[in-house]
């Protein structure tokens, strides 16, 4: 589903907001990230921080070949305050400078993506549309952190699921199995149709499963149902494929995982 861009700038600001709130309630800043390993909350806050100020510097930059200089060399030597209140007021910073650039910019200003080949264009409007999904999906790792993980909301996650699939899998570079299409079904009533071949991977809506569409549900190698919260959750591997129901050929979704098609 598409939505405005105030609506991707609200739903940043939102889950900005839970995000700075769960890292508030947290017992401390060195508990462990099971779904990022390796990484403490501190290191959470601090890619996600980071990556705000990144991509506003980016967006702020207008048409490019590549990321400025400057953001690329700010974001290796980053270093953020060590106290829980400093460290949440340089966060909330971080997120004020994204959505100040990304106001100045408009939904249809041109910036560098890492996605140039992909079904999302190279705006700063489908870079609000990303950060949307790298803060819900944060802010997940950061309840989880805390012990207290908690699905994505509806309307986040009902976007999430064709962000990533349009984001992350669409290219041109070809699939190098036998062509096939994944389905993939949120639980809301949407669903979507990866197909994948010689000429790369592109995303569709199709109509949610019916008993009358049972054929047409059968010319997807597999199909993967769940909520929406779920779906982005397997997609981003925050939860593995047997926490859904998978219909068809179960062992396509791990060539689809280890598939890494070039984004150039």
């Amino acid at each position: 589903m598409n939505y405005e861009f105030s609506d991707l700038l609200r739903l940043i600001d939102e889950r900005s907001t839970a995000f700075r709130a769960v890292v508030a309630a947290a017992p401390g800043l060195d508990a462990q990230v099971p779904s990022c390993p390796g990484w403490t909350l501190s290191d959470l806050v601090k890619h996600l921080g980071g990556g705000d100020r990144f991509w506003a510097a980016i967006v702020g930059a207008g048409s490019a070949d590549a990321p400025p200089a400057e953001a690329v060399a700010a974001r290796a030597a980053l270093e953020v305050p060590q106290e829980r209140a400093a460290l949440l007021a340089w966060l909330e910073e971080s997120t004020r400078l994204l959505l100040g650039a990304l106001r100045a910019a408009g939904p249809e200003s041109g910036c560098w993506t890492w996605w140039p080949a992909s079904q999302s264009p190279p705006t700063s409007g489908a870079v609000a549309r990303h950060r949307v999904q790298e803060t819900a999906v944060h802010t997940c790792d950061a309840q989880l952190a805390g012990g207290a993980p908690q699905p994505l909301p509806v309307e986040p996650a009902l976007d999430g699921v064709e962000e990533f699939l349009f984001t992350v899998c669409g290219t041109p570079s070809a699939w190098a199995h036998k062509p096939t299409a994944f389905d993939f079904h949120a639980a809301e009533g949407r669903s979507w149709r990866l197909t994948v071949d010689g000429d790369g991977a592109r995303t569709t809506r199709i109509p949610a499963p019916t008993a009358a569409r049972a054929e047409e549900s059968d010319a997807a190698g597999a199909s993967v149902h769940g909520t929406a919260s779920e779906l982005v959750l397997y997609l981003y591997d925050r939860i593995q494929a047997d926490s859904l129901r998978v219909d068809g050929d179960a062992g396509l979704l791990d060539l689809l995982r280890a598939w890494e098609p070039e984004k150039k």
